[in-house]
């Protein structure tokens, strides 16, 4: 499947799921608001029985809406006179619990005489009933009246509202579920796909690295055969050397590959010692200096650290820096123009390898220190490769507790930084 085709479906995917995700909250706002206009409703018919039951007892007028919803959870109503506490307080309890309104409540007692409320409790609906103080009756606005009335309020209704709607909960718990696992899955084939990728272009890689040594051993042999040949013992032995140099050149490959390939930081002996980086930088420098005068280009050394010193094993930080330079002119079309600069950096030493190559994307800059990973160039294979060099620089600089970034632009060159812990010699 190509790259294009999983990302239309997962374009097709995240809309479908999106549009799940909007419809759900959508009747899941529509349940919520039912069950609390269904809740507003049985409040208010079961506080004006309240009013009603206390006009009757009291002979007093009825009021023609002596029920108000203040706030959400918040509720007023209208009474002609003063009534004691607890006989509201049995009213209530009796016609909320004829509603299934078993939740717990604050109410308060409000005299117009004195304008002030005059008692007010909590009370803790269940079993057993228990009267407390009331806690958040003080905290609502003042009802706009002249008259008496009391006042109730509902400090669990959202919470009693959301536990009502299981069935949309267990619904969202669900959806949420389902995102994830898409997500992951997701995750999966977006990282199969690209070690598929990887692998396809390390089998290109390396079918492209052994052939010639394979071609030239098969065309040796054959001359090896022809009876001209055998009868010229200078020729036999010049044919015979190129067999083993190039049996020697693709058993080192092999070797290299498998030794590379197999490389972690937890399990990368090091045999550490005081080393000069300088010292180091210098000697990469020199070993990579004949293949810089083949390409007619130039290595600038500004290795200005006052501390160049750091604990690590010193053929593993060579052959990091080596790495760095020979990639620096391989992947540089033009004469290369390579700057090795250092300093120092709150107790690290800082080294930067500058080129002025083809650069590398943003997109795979966060892959390039992966194992087997080169930045794809299609079929052609212009420049020698396995895609260990950075995996190396990577695993040898984590192994010594330091940290390597890249910064590069396509056309700009690039610029590796490695940080190293410095220590003193």
């Amino acid at each position: 499947m190509s790259r294009k085709t999983i990302y239309l479906l997962i374009i097709i995917a995240v809309i479908s799921l999106s549009g799940i995700i909007i419809t759900q909250i959508y009747w899941v706002g529509k349940a919520y608001g039912l069950q609390e206009k269904q809740f507003n409703d049985r409040v208010v018919i079961a506080l004006s029985s309240v009013v009603d039951r206390i006009q009757e007892a009291n002979h007093d007028s009825a009021f023609v809406e002596p029920v108000s919803q203040v706030s959400p959870s918040y509720y007023v109503a209208n009474i002609n006179d003063t009534l004691h506490p607890y006989f509201l307080e049995t009213l209530l309890k009796e016609e909320f619990t004829s509603l299934n309104l078993e939740e717990d409540f604050e109410y308060a007692i409000y005299d117009c005489f004195s304008d002030s409320i005059v008692y007010g409790a909590r009370i803790n609906m269940g079993e057993d009933t228990e009267r407390a103080p009331a806690l958040n009756l003080g905290n609502q606005k003042r009802f706009n009246n002249d008259g008496h009335y009391f006042g109730i309020y509902f400090p669990k209704k959202t919470t009693v509202l959301i536990r009502q709607m299981d069935f949309w909960i267990f619904s969202s718990v669900a959806i949420i579920v389902v995102i994830f696992f898409f997500a992951y899955a997701i995750t999966i084939i977006l990282r199969q796909k690209r070690l598929s990728e990887v692998k396809t272009d390390f089998i290109n890689n390396m079918t492209h690295e052994l052939k010639t040594p394979i071609s030239t051993i098969a065309i040796s042999s054959e001359m090896l055969l022809r009876n001209d040949v055998q009868s010229d013992e200078e020729r036999m032995t010049q044919y015979a050397s190129i067999i083993k140099n190039e049996n020697q050149r693709l058993q080192s490959q092999v070797e290299r590959v498998l030794s590379v390939a197999t490389l972690s930081p937890d399990k990368l002996k090091l045999n550490k010692e005081i080393v000069n980086m300088h010292e180091i930088i210098q000697q990469a420098a020199e070993s990579q200096q004949l293949h810089l005068n083949d390409r007619e280009g130039a290595l600038i050394l500004n290795i200005d650290a006052t501390n160049p010193m750091v604990e690590g094993d010193r053929v593993h930080l060579t052959n990091l820096v080596y790495n760095l330079i020979d990639n620096a002119v391989k992947y540089t079309e033009a004469q290369p123009q390579i700057t090795i600069s250092s300093g120092n950096e709150k107790g690290f030493i800082v080294m930067e390898v500058k080129d002025n190559g083809i650069g590398i994307d943003q997109k795979h800059q966060r892959m390039i220190f992966d194992k087997f990973f080169r930045v794809p160039t299609g079929n052609v294979h212009n420049v020698k490769g396995f895609g260990l060099g950075l995996f190396y620089v990577h695993t040898v600089v984590e192994a010594h507790g330091g940290q390597v970034t890249v910064d590069s632009e396509p056309g700009q060159g690039s610029r590796f930084i490695v940080k190293l812990k410095s220590t003193t010699s």
